[in-house]
């Protein structure tokens, strides 16, 4: 298995997909080391050692190509969310890009709605991401909000609901400005030190759970997903039309 999952780091690595080959390195290494505390015939230990020294060294060095083009702003990573797939909370997505310099996000989502709108949470998801800014540790003190109405019997609960948002944010120091388009259809999240999240799905990629008390309704590492696609890109990268 480990020589399996290092020869796919490889081919992976040649193929310039470093950090897909850098989880591939690290999980072989951990398994060739299991085989060389297991093994009694020494040639083979040294041949093991041997080639987890070269591994270790190749995974180092991705480490800081991948540093390097986050610093660069040429990163691009992809994460690809599967069906019922669980440990994919907000603060598991975000938490790498949310320096302390980070102090104004901008979202772009058209279905921040009302908490019952096709039985979906999709208010208290962006309650949720709001809750995840206010723990840090960025110190964010400006929230951007740019998304589409409810359908108009709900448009009232929809507003009112995103104004007790606002408040509470207001109470943390966090000004809220929100603003509604019609025509908004991308799904966007940035923050103020270029890096920009495009998530599939927006902040709604979490299933609705099973009940009021079943695992994962508090915490979201725990609630089952939606299948989605995360792309993450550094402002600096990107062409403007």
């Amino acid at each position: 298995a480990g020589a399996e999952t290092v020869k796919r780091a490889v081919e992976l690595d040649l193929a310039s997909r470093f950090q897909e080959s850098l989880v591939c390195y690290q999980e072989g290494i951990d398994l060739l080391l299991q085989v060389v505390k297991a093994t009694k015939d020494e040639p083979k230990k040294h041949h093991y050692r041997q080639k987890i020294s070269e591994y270790m060294t190749r995974a180092e060095d991705i480490k800081k190509h991948i540093e390097k083009e986050k610093q660069d702003g040429k990163y691009h990573k992809q994460i690809r969310i599967e069906e019922n797939a669980t440990g994919f909370s907000y603060e598991k997505l975000f938490q790498e890009y949310l320096t302390e310099i980070v102090s104004e996000v901008w979202v772009e989502d058209p279905y921040i709605r009302h908490v019952h709108q096709a039985s979906r949470y999709l208010l208290y998801n962006f309650l949720r991401f709001c809750e995840m800014l206010v723990k840090g540790p960025c110190k964010v003190k400006t929230i951007h909000l740019l998304t589409s109405y409810d359908e108009d019997s709900r448009r009232s609960q929809q507003i009112s609901g995103l104004e007790e948002i606002q408040q509470s944010l207001k109470n943390c120091g966090i000004t809220l400005n929100v603003a509604y388009s019609s025509s908004i259809h991308d799904r966007e999240i940035r923050f103020n030190n270029g890096w920009m999240i495009k998530i599939g799905r927006g902040l709604d990629y979490f299933k609705k759970p099973q009940g009021r008390f079943s695992i994962g309704y508090c915490d979201f590492d725990l609630r089952p997903c939606h299948e989605t696609t995360v792309d993450v890109f550094h402002t600096k990268h990107t062409k403007k039309m």
